[in-house]
């Protein structure tokens, strides 16, 4: 039977102080919020923190709110506030749709999306769907405050690119307008989500034409992808984009550094992406 050793929890007033006392405490010190993925890892011994410093207590870090034309959520805000949140059900319906879909329950009402994004999970959902959203993480520290995109906060497996001290306080999301389309889709057998993809689209002429688009794969390798290339081949009129899909998709896993593990070959993933572009593009397409 395994136990969690013995730790010191620290409760701070402000995102700063959480920051020194990361810093005073060095490799020692871990940040809790919601503690979902945290406390597993260390009660297998994966992690071992003497001292965690509670996020959960610091006033309006989980706020969700608009501000000129984005939507800001704190990042101790839970998977199931964001779910719930009429901001962004109305402003990003489908940042919502896929929170409903995060684990389970029990995890959503807990778990943070800044919990979430630090960790690093690779068999995760939200960062997938927010690197092609645009979002950015704002992060805090001693030396002060800077704005990095979502996809330059993921560091790899596990991995965050934080420097010493840094905190993450905040994720801003860009408002959907009119000529924007977007949807996020997963393939789940196990626990875990074996393939995430997030599409977003600039259309015109009432959807009949795509100006850009981003595309992104999560899951099927260490962190979530952005398939640059096959972005390439999902411009122009609906038509001939429908044709280059499966063009596309073989791009988007040229890019992704697709892994054999117990969830499936490489190949296999693949395969997954092949079928998952066609359905998420029609998704987002309605």
């Amino acid at each position: 039977m395994t136990t969690l050793s013995r730790f010191e929890i620290h409760q701070p007033a402000t995102a700063l102080e959480a920051s020194q006392m990361l810093t005073h405490y060095g490799d020692e010190a871990g940040l809790y919020a919601g503690g979902t993925e945290l406390l597993l890892a260390m009660k297998h011994s994966a992690l071992n923190y003497r001292h965690l410093i509670d996020l959960k207590v610091v006033p309006d870090l989980n706020s969700i709110e608009v501000r000129d034309g984005t939507i800001e959520i704190g990042a101790t805000a839970t998977h199931r506030s964001i779910e719930r949140s009429p901001i962004v059900q109305k402003h990003h319906p489908v940042l919502a749709e896929m929170e409903s879909h995060v684990a389970n329950v029990r995890v959503r009402a807990t778990g943070t999306l800044g919990g979430n994004l630090c960790f690093a999970e690779p068999h995760s959902d939200p960062a997938t769907l927010l690197l092609v959203l645009g979002a950015t993480a704002r992060v805090e520290g001693a030396a002060g405050s800077r704005e990095i995109p979502v996809g330059e906060l993921v560091g790899g497996a596990y991995a965050s690119n934080l420097e010493p001290g840094e905190i993450l306080t905040k994720i801003t999301v860009p408002n959907a307008k009119p000529t924007h389309r977007a949807a996020y889709m997963k393939f789940q057998v196990h626990e875990r989500p074996t393939l995430g993809m997030g599409l977003w689209l600039e259309t015109q002429d009432g959807g009949r034409t795509i100006a850009s688009a981003r595309v992104a794969v999560g899951c099927v390798c260490p962190f979530p992808t952005r398939g640059l290339d096959g972005e390439k081949l999902l411009t122009g009129s609906r038509e001939e984009v429908e044709k280059h899909l499966p063009e596309a998709a073989d791009a988007i896993a040229d890019a992704a550094e697709l892994l054999d593990d117990h969830e499936g070959s490489a190949e296999y993933k693949r395969h997954l992406i092949q079928v998952f572009l066609q359905r998420v593009f029609r998704k987002a397409l309605g």
